[in-house]
This record gives structure tokens, sequence and C-alpha cells, in this order.
């Protein structure tokens, strides 16, 4: 009687164009999807905005919903909405914070990380690199000189004092790069911790001392930017569509995904400031289900590789992202941050931090 009644509709399907979806009871194989939701920041919104991502995460039985924000301005808004399985900034400042209004005790994962990088045009970078701001090795990487630029601040040099080719008048003004308010965005933050290190004597700042003496240098790096964009993707954006500064700083990510992902980067070059900080992207579970899904992300192999193809190193596994763009003429990327003598450097306190963020921009902390 099924059997017939099955081949009835199938005639029907066939006859009138009718289309028939046949759903099958839920049984012993039926996965039901469990609701997971937190923040994360802006620049892994296109990670699990992905249908890839979506489709792996399903197969362990979650559906996530991701709010993207600031980095900065998480805590905040994950201490004023209910409901919140996890939270996943940027780095590990804001997730302490997060933590800490959470009443969290478990170490927070880390499932993958992002040098910060300064971000530029291929004929920038060689001028740069013949006026002794930049170099290149002989595998191809670029990293920035960072204690250069740092007197440059101080001096106020602009780019017509460089050795700049004639045809290149659009490179004019002081000389600076670009970064997200410090205020609200994990990279302009971490960038602002930068600036501090190079200027307290390449010693991480400790003190309100090492803060004051630092302020005035941070406070221009800042205000000579103009208006301040909130989260890393809106001033990558603007450099992608070539208007605004030529200098940028980001995430290693923002480019590798594109990298990695078969699409164009134009004559866009990735500079390694000699002494930078990794982005360890940090997840704060507060759940059982935002919990399994911070093991998934360090721990589940389909989800490594998807991690590298939007341009992360996993934390178990960073040559995943080294076997995607490996092969690329430009940009070069680092296969070994240490072998390109790219240092890295420890990010202050969060108190010291909230105070160099502010003395960037102008007030007290």
């Amino acid at each position: 009687m099924g059997r017939r009644a099955l081949g009835v509709l199938a005639a029907l399907a066939l006859l009138g164009g009718v289309t028939y979806a046949l759903i099958p009871d839920d049984g012993p194989e039926a996965k039901k999807l469990v609701t997971v939701t937190g923040l994360v920041g802006s620049e892994k919104r296109s990670f699990f905005e992905s249908p890839e991502v979506k489709a792996e995460l399903a197969k362990q039985g979650l559906e996530v919903h991701a709010d993207p924000t600031g980095s900065w301005t998480m805590s905040e808004q994950a201490r004023s909405t209910p409901g919140l399985d996890f939270a996943f900034p940027a780095s590990t400042a804001p997730a302490r914070e997060i933590q800490r209004n959470w009443g969290q005790q478990d170490s927070p994962l880390v499932p993958f990380y992002s040098p910060l990088v300064v971000v530029t045009h291929a004929e920038v970078a060689q001028i740069l690199r013949d006026n002794n701001r930049a170099a290149q090795d002989a595998s191809g990487v670029w990293t920035f000189k960072m204690d250069q630029y740092v007197a440059d601040l101080k001096a106020g040099r602009r780019w017509q004092e460089l050795n700049v080719p004639a045809e290149h008048s659009e490179l004019a003004g002081p000389i600076f790069v670009t970064s997200t308010d410090p205020e609200s965005s994990s990279s302009g933050a971490l960038y602002v911790a930068l600036l501090s290190y190079i200027l307290n004597n390449h010693q991480v700042v400790s003190d309100d001392a090492a803060v004051e003496a630092t302020r005035p240098v941070l406070h221009q790096a800042t205000t000579m930017q103009g208006g301040q964009k909130s989260s890393s993707d809106e001033p990558f954006r603007d450099f992608q569509a070539g208007v605004g500064n030529p200098l940028v700083f980001g995430y290693e990510s923002q480019v590798a995904a594109l990298v990695a992902q078969g699409q164009s980067t134009g004559d866009t070059v990735v500079m390694y400031p000699d002494t930078t900080i990794y982005s360890d992207h940090t997840i704060i579970a507060r759940t059982d289900n935002g919990r399994k899904l911070a093991a998934l992300l360090q721990d589940d192999e389909a989800l490594r590789t998807l991690e590298a193809k939007f341009g992360f190193r996993p934390q178990a596994r960073p040559d995943a992202l080294n076997d995607l763009v490996k092969n690329t003429r430009q940009p070069v990327f680092a296969q070994n941050l240490a072998a390109a003598k790219v240092k890295q450097w420890q990010v202050p306190s969060l108190d010291i931090l909230q105070k160099l963020t502010a003395a960037a921009k102008g007030g007290q902390k």
C-alpha cells in the first residue's frame, strides 16, 4: 500500500510539475542542531558566515550564531547581553576582562592566531626599501622597520623629505600608518601597545611614568589619522578600493584569506614589522555548548583546514596556512617568522593597555 502511494506521488510530480519533499522520520542517525550564540571579533565574521564552516559545525551538532563586534567593546556587550554561550575577541587582553566579568575559571583556548602586519602597495614598499624604512629578504618576505618609523613619527617627517620618484606625487604629507580606533578595536589597541614598546626602549610599559613618557607620540600617531574606524575590516576595504592612506596596520589573515581562497590581491604587499605581536584569537566559553565549540575549533581537523582557508594560523597546526599560500609570488608570506627575523613581544597588562589607549586618544585613565 505504501509502495503504491509513493508511485502515485511520483507520477503526479512528473505529470503536473509538482515537487514533493519526503522528510525522513527522526531516526537514530538524525542529528538535532544545538544553537550556540556568542560574540566574535569582526575579523572573524566571514569565517563564521561561511557555508563550509556552518556545514562542518552542523556535522558536529552545532548551529553557531555569531554577532560581530569590536574586540575592545566586546566586554561591555558581553556583560549586558543575556544568554551568550561564548565570546571570541581577537586578543587575550579583552578576553581576560570578559573572563573576569563572567566569573570563568577555565583556561581559555586559543584555536588560532595571526601576526599583525603593515599592508601596502608594491611600489610604496619599494620606495620604503630604497629609503631604509623596509627590507626584503632573499625569500621575498618584507619587513617594516619599526625603530625608523617611530623616529619618523617623533620628527614629524613627511613623504616629501624622502627620496620619492616624481611620478608618485600622491605620496605627500606626514608619514603614518593607519590603524583602527584603539578604544574599540583590538588591532588598534595592539598598534598603540607596539608603539609604546618601541618608545620605551624595547621594554613592555609597566607603570604610569612610562605611559606618560610615551603619551606625546602615541597621541600624535592617533590624531594625525583623523577619524578612525571601529573594526579592522573597514580600513582594509578602503585600502583594497585604492582610497585612504597607503600604509595600513591589520591582520595577516585579511590578506592571506584572499590568497588561500584564490582571490586577487592586486599589488598588495604584506610587511611584517620587525618587532610585532601575534593576535591570539581567544575564546571564552560560558556554557557547555560554548566549551564544545571552543574544543572543536581547536581540535577538529576539518575546521583547522577551514581556519587556514580564512587566513588564520591554527595553533595546533600553523603550517596549514603555509600550505595554502607558499607558492604565491606576491604577496609573500613568512613561512617562519623567526627565520624572517620578526621578533614578538609581550602585551602589557590590561590596566596599562587601557591607560595607553586613553593616552593615545588624549584622555586620562
